[in-house]
């Protein structure tokens, strides 16, 4: 059968198709908005040259997303080349320069020779929403770590005492540093004073926060250079991490929400280690669909967890993997570590083994231990 393989170079504003014949012909070379109206009218010009078309992308989702559901919804195949195997691909054809045409060429010769590229699947509307929740959770993330490293920078650059008394992560403490943040306005106020205060916004263990605040008060009278303006600085960031705090919390009970409604549900959350939040994660990179791993090895590499060695000379790296995916089976590990007893005790097991292995080779090199830490330090 004669197939026709069209290769999409994927853009912002516009993409750029080119169309192979079996024989690596181009049959079709245009630039197309990305636009549905434009994007239908490429559809109707790639299948008058043969209605047997695979498509491929090197981008699966994000500005490519209105493409791809196009193409699935009028039932095409679309297969998907990573943009690094691209990029490689790219160094072993005619041509020193970098053009999308040249690129959407590669992809096309590229998903016509290979048969090991990922089929792209419709992704049902629950997934779709739980990769944009979980999504915008870890940004949210990512924002709270940042602004609390500031803001343990600040009080420590003119209240080292507080900043060592305070769980800066907790909301107690944020509470607090909301309102009061130098040593002199710690002392006016007071140890009751300050409970009372701090009582009045539903903060948990208000008086030992008090007290281990005035008592950080008590142990500096040095007012530092810029006290005013840095205090400001920290209020603003102890009231924006509030807002944080409560945002993740929000968005939480509605990603748990929306987990438990997916078929897969009760199996995932079943395992030791994996609540809503990890389930979500898990769906939102696989879509709940592992009919893309031919065996569970086979997704081990792809999380990060089996990685398959990619080295070269002295250089010794793994082959690249999901790190969201990585993210789920390491935190559910070390979870189910604490709460499951079998968890536990195979993980004692597998550190046994390897204490086996440690202990022969030290004997059989007549060497004694060293962590992995000291052995860098040294390199």
């Amino acid at each position: 059968m004669a197939w026709n393989w069209a290769g999409t170079d994927i853009g912002k504003a516009h993409h750029h198709t080119v169309v192979l014949n079996n024989d690596g012909e181009v049959l079709l070379s245009r630039k197309v908005a990305n636009d549905e109206a434009d994007l239908l009218r490429l559809i109707s010009e790639v299948l008058a040259l043969g209605e047997d078309v695979v498509w491929s992308v090197d981008v699966a989702d994000g500005m490519a997303s209105l493409l791809v559901n196009v193409l699935l919804n009028h039932g095409q195949t679309i297969v998907y080349l990573p943009g690094l195997a691209v990029n490689r691909a790219s160094a072993g054809y005619r041509g020193l320069g970098k053009t999308d045409a040249k690129d959407a060429r590669v992809i096309a010769d590229q998903a016509r020779m290979r048969r090991d590229l990922h089929v792209l699947t419709p992704e049902s509307e629950l997934t779709a929403e739980l990769r944009v929740m979980t999504d915008r959770r870890a940004d949210l993330v990512k924002e709270r770590t940042r602004k609390t490293n500031r803001l343990h920078a600040q009080v420590l650059s003119i209240f080292p005492a507080l900043e060592h008394a305070l769980e800066l992560t907790s909301m107690g403490p944020l509470v607090l540093l909301s309102g009061y943040q130098t040593p002199a306005a710690l002392r006016r106020l007071g140890r009751r004073r300050l409970t009372s205060w701090l009582r009045n916004r539903k903060t948990r263990s208000a008086e030992d926060l008090a007290t281990a605040a005035v008592d950080a008060a008590e142990r500096q009278h040095t007012r530092l250079p810029g006290e005013a303006a840095i205090a400001h600085v920290a209020s603003d960031l102890a009231l924006e991490l509030l807002g944080l705090h409560e945002k993740i919390h929000e968005l939480d009970k509605l990603i748990e929400a929306r987990f438990h409604e997916h078929e897969l549900a009760p199996v995932i959350s079943s395992m030791p280690g994996i609540g809503p939040l990890l389930g979500a994660e898990f769906l939102a990179a696989t879509g709940g669909d592992l009919s893309r791993f031919p065996s569970a090895d086979r997704l081990a590499a792809f999380s990060g967890v089996a990685p398959v060695p990619r080295d070269s000379g002295n250089v010794n790296r793994p082959r690249r993997y999901h790190r969201g995916l990585q993210r789920v089976f390491y935190r559910s590990a070390m979870i189910s570590i604490r709460t499951c007893p079998e968890s536990r005790a195979f993980y004692d097991r597998k550190l046994a083994r390897r204490r086996v292995n440690v202990l022969f080779a030290m004997i059989r090199d007549r060497e004694i231990y060293q962590p992995a830490s000291s052995i860098t330090t040294a390199a």
